[in-house]
């Protein structure tokens, strides 16, 4: 994520109800998947778990891009 991003989500996290729950989720699944992968080995289940994350992780990315896209048109 850039830099500009960053600082447009630290200047909206506490007013914007969704954007919060967006990044928190993100980042949750984040730890989820490090920790996953961090594994020293992975089963069948783990490996398709992890690509489970990883979509999840896009799709909650996609909506934090959608929100800060929002906030971009307003500047």
């Amino acid at each position: 994520m850039e830099e500009c991003d960053r600082r447009l989500i630290q200047q909206w996290l506490d007013k914007d109800q969704q954007l919060r729950q967006c990044v928190e989720e993100h980042q949750k699944l984040e730890k989820k998947l490090e920790q996953m992968q961090a594994r020293p080995y992975l089963s069948t289940e783990d490996e398709i778990e992890i690509k489970k994350i990883k979509k999840l992780k896009l799709a909650e990315k996609d909506r934090i891009e959608k929100i800060l896209a929002r906030y971009r048109a307003m500047a």
